[in-house]
């Protein structure tokens, strides 16, 4: 889509082209609603594209679709990237969603009223903001890994592809949530591998498609429904599930020892040049790969319309003392499944019915 296609003032700005911005477009077209998606990406769907080759999605395709589509797979498979990704940009193609590509929002802030976002010397102009980027946004790496030796290859769980980009001998994986267990075991076949961390549990059950069948949809209903930020134990449970990696769900601690991977404790630092454990034990490594996590980046955010540079005080994405500016896709935004492809869609929903309405029956039209 171009630029020049949209003029004047628009109803909604969706910063995000993902799933979460893809949803709320859907809801914001059924409503006729004058509204525009910016997507960094130079195609949609770039950001599951990004990740690294043998990643598959941990909830099965029955719960991946988006609304109004269900995603085309076997409902008790378990999609790859590459095939979320496809179904990301069919989806836009097909709903002739208004999604502008390769524009980094890299200013937004409130003037006259409404909101303005900038981009490369462009700007648009809205009622409403919908901040849509996600979780994936900043990798969080410790400082002390610029410490490391220089012929150490390193990089974060974000750069990972595949075990080729690695160089001969021990590989040290730093983290051991979902992402780090499942690299940690890919890694593991082709070079000795160590895993540094403690999980933040594990699933129960072995999962696949008899688990897709009969423990995961208990697992999306309490997700959904009982883990929110409107109960007791959902409020309890959100500051730490934040603060901690999620339970491993695919591969357990028992699937790394079994294959081999030496378990280790944290890394608290560097010593002449290699990582250190808070055991005080120094590791002799090649590689390092950091599965760290990510962490939220509103620096393009104007202070003002921040809590301290965070996620402003707010309720199921609705912002309170900024009215007109939402958020969606965010870790426990409203749930623990929110950041999620099923809590993507019901916190959709949900903003689409609370962002205004405009007075004017001419923005009404849609922008496509």
């Amino acid at each position: 889509m171009n630029s020049n296609h949209v003029a004047g003032m628009l109803d909604t700005i969706i910063i995000g082209g993902g799933q979460s911005g893809l949803a709320l477009g859907h809801h914001l077209k059924e409503q006729q609603r004058n509204f525009l998606i910016l997507d960094a990406n130079p195609r949609t769907g770039d950001a599951w594209r990004g990740r690294w080759d043998s990643l598959r999605v941990f909830t099965p395709a029955k719960y991946d679709g988006l609304p109004g589509e269900p995603f085309p797979a076997d409902p008790l498979s378990f999609p790859t990237k590459d095939e979320v990704a496809g179904f990301l940009e069919g989806y836009a193609a097909r709903n002739s969603l208004p999604v502008l590509h390769g524009t980094r929002v890299e200013r937004l802030w409130r003037e006259a009223g409404h909101f303005v976002a900038a981009s490369n010397g462009q700007r648009w102009e809205a009622r409403n903001v919908v901040v849509a980027t996600g979780v994936s946004q900043a990798p969080n790496v410790p400082g002390f890994a610029t410490e490391l030796a220089p012929s150490t290859v390193q990089f974060h769980s974000g750069g990972y592809r595949n075990p080729g980009q690695l160089q001969d001998g021990p590989v040290l994986v730093v983290g051991l949530g979902n992402s780090g267990a499942e690299i940690a075991l890919e890694v593991n076949r082709t070079h000795p591998t160590i895993a540094a961390g403690k999980p933040g549990g594990e699933l129960p059950v072995k999962h696949g498609r008899t688990a897709a069948r009969y423990f995961l949809p208990l697992v999306r209903f309490l997700g959904l429904h009982i883990l929110t930020l409107d109960t007791p134990i959902g409020r309890k449970a959100a500051p730490s599930f934040k603060a901690h990696a999620a339970p491993l769900i695919r591969t357990k601690t028992k699937d790394l020892a079994a294959a081999g991977v030496r378990l280790v404790p944290r890394v608290t630092g560097v010593e002449d040049g290699q990582p250190v454990l808070a055991d005080g034990t120094r590791l002799e490594v090649s590689n390092v790969i950091w599965c760290t996590g990510f962490r939220d980046d509103f620096s393009w955010i104007d202070p003002d319309l921040l809590d301290g540079g965070a996620l402003p005080r707010q309720h199921r994405g609705v912002a309170f003392d900024a009215p007109g500016l939402f958020f969606l896709g965010q870790e426990f935004l409203y749930a623990a499944a929110s950041a999620t492809l099923p809590g993507v869609c019901r916190d959709a929903r949900y903003l689409a019915s609370r962002i205004p309405v405009p007075a004017s029956s001419q923005a009404l039209a849609s922008s496509t």
